[in-house]
This record gives structure tokens, sequence and C-alpha cells, in this order.
């Protein structure tokens, strides 16, 4: 459809009116064209764009992206020409004109002279003597015309769409067939087999689908804008939670700054008050070693200038003086070692007290380890069960005899079959982080074993030692039962490995009666440990038949 009102419109500029601006140059529209996102522009502003792809998604044409909505559009195989024109917004152009005094409309007719009067029937700007032609012709006689300043207050005006084809000819058809506007002669010439009718008549069909499709569609938009609203309300969310979540953790780092400032303190005041206790010990072993080396010194001095400068006579009467000295000197004890070590270590890995509710790390460390002080506690060091679990301590001592009070440190455990070589036991460690170590194995062979236990590569006190595996343990054979009494329904002649008896006659042991354990225990060996090794028949306690063995609680 042509649109050629524009050229009759004297310069455009920027537009107050948002519809009838376009967005790309900011200006009143010149022959605006719609896409297919329904964003209007002016047809040389679309032609500037930048195309996007050099063939749209069905392989027949370019595409360009909408400047407003980024969305990528087809143009038509004929350009930007083949794009519908937007005759909403070519109205409000008209309409905005007319509010405006420095864009003059141009008579339609001859195009030369200034636009005084409108045709309400023609919908076209005449010049004043255009006006009279008009009035002149048999055709439009009757046409009724008013001025352009009559129509400022006007809220819409409809402009005639013009034929493409044929430029002299409104469009009034719409042929079906094509699904396109027509004017009379595009009937006759190349639409006369077609489906043609008045858009008058045909308007009520198509209008009632459009208006089906937008009954369609319009729900989505109260959808969006609670979606749009829930976001909003997110984000509000959100942002209030951050901002209280960033009070929180302001608060929280100022704390634990102020919790790690204290710790360093204390651990520098540490440091320093165990720098000054090690200061001072050696400062009192030195005044003590220079106090004996001072009496050593002088006791040797007279001494050898006893023996070099006196005679014979003089040597022997005073003898006894440096004897008796150099014999006093000889007996005082004195420590040639320095009575501290230069053991200080900051461990930053190490858990420290917790301070003010916050986890702190790194702690000082000034005791060592003294690999032959250390000591070994429990019996599963000396003896073992076969394919039984078999655990003892490592207690890690310092120098001056006390017990490490953290872990950390580098435990070696060996453990070899004296016999059978190639027999090796793996043992599991376990740092309890307090100067001991848990270590448990499990034999798998009987024999005498060979272990070795060793901290900082030095053997531990006693190490190497035995390690004696006996064969698996001796299940009982009896009942772990309270008294033979209950366990046997009452048998006079049924008896117990505890050796516990009962008045009466009965040869077992009973609630409350002499012999018996107070606990449970097994009817054949009397041990009180459930899961324990039998004894009977090692310890020469003989059970004959009547000794309570299987009977069933």
């Amino acid at each position: 459809m042509a649109f050629n009102a524009d050229a009759k419109l004297r310069p455009r500029g920027a537009g107050n009116n948002p519809k009838a601006t376009c967005a790309v140059c900011a200006l009143l529209f010149r022959e605006p064209k719609l896409l297919p996102c329904l964003h209007t522009f002016c047809a040389e502003c679309i032609s500037r764009l930048e195309l996007f792809s050099g063939q749209g998604s069905k392989g027949s044409c370019v595409t360009l992206l909408c400047p407003v909505c980024d969305t990528e559009v087809s143009l038509p195989p004929t350009g930007v020409d083949g794009l519908t024109t937007d005759q909403l917004a070519a109205n409000e152009v008209l309409l905005e004109s007319l509010l405006r005094e420095e864009c003059e409309l141009v008579c339609d007719l001859c195009g030369e002279e200034g636009a005084e009067r409108r045709c309400q029937v023609c919908g076209v700007n005449l010049c004043s003597f255009c006006c009279q032609a008009h009035r002149r012709q048999k055709k439009t006689a009757s046409h009724r015309t008013v001025r352009l300043q009559d129509l400022k207050g006007t809220s819409k005006i409809v402009k005639p769409v013009l034929c493409m084809v044929h430029p002299t000819e409104e469009v009034r058809l719409f042929c079906e067939t094509c699904d396109q506007p027509v004017c009379r002669d595009c009937v006759v010439a190349g639409h006369r087999e077609h489906s043609c009718e008045y858009a008058a008549d045909i308007i009520h069909k198509h209008g009632d689908y459009v208006r089906e499709l937008v009954k369609c569609v319009q729900p989505h938009i109260s959808v969006l804008e609670g979606a749009l609203g829930d976001i909003e309300q997110m984000h509000s969310t959100i942002e209030a939670r951050a901002n209280a979540l960033s009070i929180d953790i302001q608060t929280f780092t100022d704390g634990y700054i102020k919790s790690i400032e204290k710790h360093r303190n204390d651990l520098l005041k540490q440091l320093h008050d165990l720098q000054f206790q090690k200061s001072n010990q050696l400062h009192l072993q030195r005044i003590q070693l220079e106090h004996i080396l001072s009496d050593v010194r002088t006791g040797v001095d007279f001494t050898e200038r006893l023996l070099a400068n006196g005679s014979d006579l003089e040597i022997l009467m005073i003898k006894s003086v440096p004897i008796g000295r150099l014999q006093r000197l000889l007996e005082v004890k004195y420590n040639p070692i320095p009575v501290v070590d230069d053991t200080i270590r900051f461990l930053p890995q190490e858990r420290a007290e917790d301070r003010d509710g916050y986890r702190m790390y790194g702690v000082i460390q000034s005791k060592e380890v003294d690999p032959f002080k250390c000591v070994i506690r429990g019996e599963g060091f000396q003896m073992g069960r076969q394919d039984h679990l078999t655990e003892f301590t490592l207690i890690c001592i310092d120098s001056s005899g006390e017990q490490m009070e953290r872990g950390g440190e580098n435990v070696r455990v060996g453990i070899v079959h004296k016999e059978k070589k190639e027999s090796h036991i793996k043992p599991s460690i376990l740092d309890n982080n307090d100067g001991s170590y848990c270590i448990t194995l499990t034999p798998q062979e009987v024999g005498t074993y060979t272990v070795s236990v060793c901290v900082k590569g030095q053997h531990v006190q006693g190490s190497p030692f035995n390690l004696v595996v006996r064969s698996k343990i001796r299940r009982h054979k009896g009942v772990f039962h309270c008294c033979t009494f209950c366990s046997s329904g009452g048998q006079k002649d049924a008896r117990c490995g505890c050796g516990g008896t009962m008045p009466g006659g009965y040869q077992g042991c009973g609630h409350g009666h002499k012999g018996h354990p107070g606990k449970k225990h097994w009817s054949c060996c009397g041990n009180l440990i459930e899961g324990s090794e039998c004894t009977w028949g090692i310890s020469g306690l003989e059970c004959d038949r009547n000794h309570l063995r299987t009977v069933a609680l």
C-alpha cells in the first residue's frame, strides 16, 4: 500500500507523541513500516539497519534485529518496501502535524500549495484552489470540508489508504484468495477470478478471528505482570535479606577479627613469657656455673702456684688446705648441659581453644618428645590371639618427663614374624592428639613377632620387644547363666565350673548362696566375661559330664 502523504509534509521535527515518533531517528515517522515483531520504524531507518544474517530462518530472505525488542525478524523478498505500512502511525503523524506550527501540510492534490482544508469524505488535505475545484466536480460536490485549524482538537484522524499499484485509487476491497487489500482496478486487472469483497462486509469475520486471538493471548498479560511482580517482590526480598546478612557478616567478621587479634596478642605474650622463662633459667644456670667455675679456678691456680713455687717443706705444711678444697670441689654437682633447649615451634594448623565462640587455630609448642622416655602401655604389645584384634598405646614423653599435650609426631611401627621373615603385619596408628597413639593389629599367624616402635626415627623405651601370638580363642562349651539351679530347672546333680554349691544337696550354685559369683558366668569354667576365652581344661579344673554345659535357659 502506498503512502505518499509524507511527501506533502514539510520539515518534520522531533515528535512529542511517541505513537508518531520513530524510535531510531527520534523524528516523526516518514513512511512508517511495521516489522513482524509489531514495532514501527521509518522505511529509511530500517534500510540503514545492519543485517543480522544473509539468509533467514526460511532460507529465502535476509534477517535483522529489531532495535527495540532485539527480535530477529525476516524481511520479505522485496526488502523494506515489501513491509506493511503502519496506517495507524501515519494517522498519528498527521494528527501531530496539525498540532504543531512548524510542520506545514501540503495539498494532497496539487502537492505545491499549503493545505488549508480537509475533505471529511475523501480524507485529503486541500489548498484553497483545489478546494474550489473539489466543490465544482460533480462527484465530490456534496463532500464536506473543514478547516485544518478546526481539527487540532480532534483525537483521531483517518487518512485514506491509496493502492500501491494504482496510486490514484483508494483501497476499499479485500481479496480473500490472496489475503491482501486491493482497489477496484486491482480487482479488474489481477484478481478477476478471486474472492474479493468490500472491507466493510468481511471485517466482522476477520475481526472476530483477530479478537479471538487477542482473547487467547490477553490472559498472558496478567500472568506475565504477576510474574514480573513476583520477580520484583523477590528482588526486594533478596535485597532486604542481603542487607540484613551484610550486617550479620560485618558483625561476625568484626568479632572474628577482634578474637583473632586477641589470640595473636595471647600467642605473642605466651612466646614472650616462654622466652623470658627459658632466658631466666639459663641466666640462673649461668650464674651457678660461673660461681663454680670461679671456685675451681681459684683452687687450681692456688694449688698449681703452690706446687710450682713452694719448697718441699712449704708444700707439706700447706697441702692439707688445698687438698680439702679440691676434694670438696670434686663433690660439687653441676649440670654442664643447658637446663632448657631451643624447642619453640609455632603450629598454625593446630586447633587452639575457642575464643568468644570463634574457632581459633595456631598454637605455640615448647616441648620436644624424647624417644628414650616414651613408654608403651597395654597387654597387646606382649600377647595376642590369632585373627583377633590386638592393641596397645604409645605415650610420648618430653625431655622433662611430662606427657606431650599434642599429637602430630612421626610414629612408625614395624611388626615382623621371627621365624617367617616374609610375614609382616601392617598396624593401624591412631593419633589421639593428646600425646598418645593407639596402635591396633590383627595377627594372622601364630608365633613370636618382633615389634619395633620408633618416634622421630629412634626406638622408644623397650623397643624392639616380642609379641607372642597364640592360636585362636577357645570357645566356651557351657552356658552363660546366672546360676545352675535356675538354668537346670532345679536339678540337684547339675554342677558349675565356678565351684559354687547350694544347701539341700544341690551340687551347683544359686542366687544369694555361698559360692555364687554374684553375676552371670560361664557354667563350663566360671569365667565372668561373656566374650572371653574358655579356661576349662587349662587350669586343671576338669568338669565331668554332670557339669552344666549345654542347658538352654
